[in-house]
């Protein structure tokens, strides 16, 4: 594959980009959401929601040891929809678990679904671990919604985030740093990714850090990664009955022969999209891609009848 040229790799660099930001990306940034809170199993959910009240909805679900925000310069750009991006339990602003099954955090998307004003049943999109998360709605909820869209999700093997809780140290035990600077130096997405946009990863990094006792550390409960229990989701997939899309990164987790595996498990009729020169976080290098991708799915859903699958 092409290498992408150099981009900003250290923090103090991804500042620098940030202040130098493109127009759209501020725009974004500059659009307020409501900040939401729902109540699932006990738990307290936080979601952002963009738009106005009753417009067709869209639900957007981050990764393991993401966030909401990894999507709040995306969802601004969909102006024609109501838009939420939650924190599932154990992520970002959401409050913590003890366990946290794929099943609990698919009930945490639906109720963001009734509570966020929507007109009608919503489309979920959900990237890597998220986008197990979307099968598994998809899958046992698919009438209470009105299409699914997956990101770059390996369904046939456990996704990145949850490879490195089962071999890694990445998750496992977040330390304490005395500063933000001091965190965001050691900030990393997994996988790594050569071609991320830097003022893309300063944003991430900075809304990825809480205060706690002796400095900072990261949002994310490590119970997540240190209690994972690999589900294949295969067999998932032909359970599905609603409208689904899969989007692949060109450089992503999922090989070409993986999504047309994944194409012939939804019955060959659901769309397996390419975005190319993307890595595995597409939001992060080809977002503007990825927008474009999910407008053009969007649009011709409003208007055009699914094929039933066989």
């Amino acid at each position: 594959m092409n290498q992408p040229p150099r981009l900003a790799t250290r923090p103090s660099e991804w500042a620098r980009a940030r202040a130098q930001a493109p127009a759209w990306f501020e725009r974004a940034l500059a659009t307020p959401p409501d900040h939401r809170q729902v109540t699932v199993d006990g738990c307290p959910i936080h979601y952002m929601r963009w738009g106005a009240l009753g417009g067709p909805g869209i639900v957007f679900v981050h990764g393991g040891a993401a966030s909401a925000h990894w999507w709040s310069f995306i969802a601004p750009l969909f102006p024609d929809h109501s838009v939420a991006a939650l924190d599932l339990s154990g992520h970002g602003d959401s409050g913590r678990r003890e366990a946290y099954p794929r099943e609990t955090w698919a009930r945490e998307v639906l109720a963001v679904a009734d509570d966020a004003g929507f007109a009608g049943p919503p489309i979920v999109v959900g990237h890597s671990m998220g986008g197990f998360v979307t099968i598994v709605v998809a899958a046992q909820y698919g009438e209470r919604i009105a299409g699914a869209v997956v990101l770059d999700s390996p369904v046939r093997m456990p996704s990145a985030e949850e490879r490195e809780g089962l071999a890694g140290k990445a998750f496992r035990n977040p330390k304490v740093y005395p500063s933000v600077e001091a965190a965001l130096e050691r900030y990393r997405t997994v996988p790594d990714q050569p071609s991320s946009l830097p003022y893309v990863m300063d944003h991430v990094a900075r809304t990825s850090i809480r205060p706690v006792e002796g400095g900072y550390s990261w949002k994310f409960d490590p119970v997540i990664f240190q209690r994972v229990t690999p589900r294949a989701t295969a067999d998932e997939l032909p359970r599905v009955a609603c409208r689904l899309a899969f989007f692949r990164a060109e450089n992503g987790l999922v090989t070409p022969d993986a999504a047309q595996q994944i194409y012939e498990l939804l019955g060959r009729v659901s769309p397996v999209v390419e975005i190319p020169e993307a890595y595995h976080h597409i939001m992060l290098d080809q977002p503007l891609l990825l927008v474009t991708g999910l407008r053009t799915l969007l649009a011709d859903w409003q208007h055009s009848l699914p094929y039933s699958r066989r």
